[in-house]
């Protein structure tokens, strides 16, 4: 047999043949592998609430959201664009039935989103080559990578407890950029060995459970005036500094918030010099920032590997995504 006609197919002819002619004889086949339970999968998305238009706005086709008329029940969130409007379509008949047709303005930073590099462009780029890459230019690789998980929500609810747990004004609640119940330079050492090429960190807050009162709009509890817990300054700082040490590149970061920056970090409501740290810093260098996190304490519970699942629109510089992990163990 030529080594070219030794396919798969052959090999195992040959195989079967051998162990016959060996009256199956041959080496003692290998113990059954221990069955592994399957990867749990969870879905780490808010739910993003459609609204009819105005009714002056239907006609016009300025499609505004009337948040008096939401299209399937739920609710305002919060946001730094407007809210989602469900458009309807007259129904398209058929010999069993009809066909349902919508369309969707969606805001691209709307609930749970990932923004890519395009999003923000520094006015003093400090990379040689600055990632510009919008939605449409992302590949697989980009979209995908293992779980680096920073569980800082203990310190966020002992915070809380100071406003009988609920999120106060900086002078009740302090989630500043210098206090410790954000994502520090130490949270980030302590993950420090395993932080690798197309990692994703991930922060977990605690403070998705006030996306219920979220909005709308920068209003409500979720945004509390832009006092938030994020990754701080130093924190990126020190990340960056273990991207230059280990010739590596993140994929990007997450948190179960509005935003992966401390809200002291906008700047609000200006948003002046040094405004937006992790987005100026981070999206320049190829950084995904997964924003608006759901169910994020179950990727502590194992080896996670996180999907992005975002829209693959030409132009696009960030998008509403449905993200999943995988998680074993």
């Amino acid at each position: 047999m030529r080594s070219r006609d030794f396919t798969p197919a052959a090999a195992l002819v040959l195989g079967i043949t051998w162990v016959a002619a060996c009256g199956g004889g041959g080496q003692p086949a290998s113990p059954a592998a221990t069955p592994q339970a399957p990867p749990r999968v969870m879905d780490l998305s808010h739910k993003i609430t459609t609204f009819l238009p105005e009714a002056d706005a239907e006609a016009d086709r300025r499609f505004a959201a009337d948040v008096k008329r939401p299209a399937a029940g739920g609710r305002v969130v919060a946001g730094f664009q407007d809210q989602a409007v469900l458009v309807r379509f007259p129904d398209v008949p058929s010999g069993d039935g009809v066909f349902k047709l919508n369309s969707v303005l969606l805001p691209e930073n709307l609930g749970t989103s990932v923004d890519s590099a395009g999003h923000f462009v520094p006015t003093k780029p400090e990379v040689p080559d600055p990632d510009r890459r919008g939605l449409s230019e992302l590949t697989v690789e980009d979209l995908t990578g293992p779980v680096v998980f920073i569980d800082i929500s203990a310190r966020v609810e002992a915070e809380l407890k100071k406003n009988n747990g609920s999120p106060g004004p900086p002078t009740v609640t302090n989630f500043g950029d210098a206090s410790p119940n954000v994502v520090t330079v130490a949270d980030i050492d302590a993950v420090a060995d395993r932080i690798a090429n197309r990692s994703f960190v991930i922060a977990h807050t605690g403070w998705s459970k006030f996306w219920g009162a979220s909005g709308p709009g920068l209003e409500g509890p979720y945004v509390n005036g832009f006092n938030y817990p994020g990754f701080s300054r130093a924190a990126i700082a020190r990340l960056i500094e273990i991207e230059a040490a280990r010739g590596i590149r993140i994929n990007g970061l997450g948190a179960d918030n509005i935003s992966v920056d401390v809200g002291e970090n906008a700047n609000a409501p200006t948003f002046g010099p040094g405004s937006f740290p992790v987005h100026a810093r981070g999206l320049q260098r190829g950084w995904k920032l997964l924003e608006n996190l759901a169910t994020t304490p179950e990727l502590g519970k194992g080896v996670c590997t996180l999907y992005v699942g975002a829209l693959n629109h030409a132009g696009g510089v960030a998008s509403w995504a449905r993200i999943f992990a995988s998680c074993a163990g």
